[in-house]
């Protein structure tokens, strides 16, 4: 199965980030970018100055602001923020061949619908085969070529092959599955909790506190996992597990740092208003809390990060509620 032109929808540092991945492992590769400062950038410059500076590109990566020119590919990657994936896709309908896979690189939660990005995607490019790509991955390190490990879910096992050959290299390893909500959650859920874990830095609260909120976002994770059908094997795999791991771990993750700057006492607007880059994290907050209730489950330390940035709620006598829960069993 060969897929010889990619086409990349999502001009972010993680769309570059994975135009030149496609690149490096053989395709030809057409990025559509929304802003006409990047597509420039990109085709003149071979870089994407306003995303991911710095970064050189191969000139192989051609920039496109026409959607029906990357849809003319035999594979897309959709690499749009969340809560655009939906316009996105459906503007993609009308020009995107019906056998023409599409491989989700976004995550989060739809806000109002609480759909998971492959529903979303489904229900505006129906009959189109669709796989998910998550994992532990800052954007400029797999640009840059440094070894990364994704989870690549597809339900369809030889399209799943067939995408990891297209995608895969020495440096960037497709790990298959075909558990696409189990993919999903823990991309989704982990931004949420990488926020929580930011703040806990910015009150320098120590690293003990860090890596208690690790753990127990991870049985967040767990329990809204089981409850929509996910695989326990996929949550504790790097989808899951690795992806929470680094993303509450290192300062480059944009959910994180907003975290920080929450922790030292900024202003949310204030912190927003500085970035160009989306911090998924924030928009999720309150549709992964309307999943938990929905499906009857608690989480309470996406509940707490929700409630900061949503309802108004103070740090610390967010910090102290939490603190104040009744002690329970571990595997609760």
């Amino acid at each position: 199965m060969a897929f010889q032109r990619i086409g990349v929808i999502g001009g972010g540092a993680w769309g570059t980030a994975m135009a030149v991945t496609a690149v490096r492992a053989g395709a030809e590769v057409v990025l559509w970018a929304r802003e006409a400062e990047v597509v420039d950038s990109i085709n003149r410059h071979h870089e994407n100055r306003l995303f991911l500076p710095g970064v050189p590109l191969d000139p192989a990566i051609r920039s496109t602001a026409q959607l029906a020119e990357a849809a003319r590919s035999d594979l897309i990657l959709l690499v749009v923020p969340a809560q655009h994936l939906g316009r996105v896709a459906s503007n993609l309908a009308g020009t995107l061949a019906a056998t023409t896979p599409v491989v989700i690189c976004a995550k989060g939660v739809e806000l109002g619908s609480c759909r998971l990005m492959s529903e979303v995607a489904a229900a505006a490019l129906p009959g189109r085969p669709l796989a998910v790509l998550s994992g532990p991955t800052f954007a400029a390190e797999v640009a840059r070529g440094l070894p990364t490990a994704v989870t690549l879910a597809c339900p369809d096992p030889a399209l799943g092959a067939g995408l990891a050959e297209a995608l895969g290299s020495r440096a960037f390893r497709p790990y298959l599955s075909d558990d696409l909500i189990g993919a999903e959650i823990g991309g989704a859920v982990k931004n949420v909790l990488a926020i929580a874990c930011g703040v806990v830095h910015g009150r320098r609260f120590g690293d003990n506190a860090r890596a208690a909120l690790i753990t127990r976002g991870l049985a967040e994770i767990g329990r809204l996992g089981r409850a929509m059908g996910a695989k326990p094997e996929t949550l504790m795999g790097l989808s899951g597990l690795g992806d929470l791991t680094l993303t509450c771990s290192g300062l480059q993750s944009r959910n994180m740092s907003l975290g920080v700057a929450l922790g030292e006492g900024r202003d949310l607007r204030e912190v927003l208003n500085e970035r160009r880059s989306v911090a998924e994290g924030v928009t999720s907050a309150a549709a992964v809390v309307e999943l938990a209730a929905r499906h009857r489950i608690e989480m309470p330390i996406s509940a707490a990060v929700d409630a900061i940035l949503n309802r108004g709620a103070g740090i610390d006598g967010t910090i102290d509620a939490l603190l104040a829960r009744p002690f329970r069993e571990e595997g609760d």
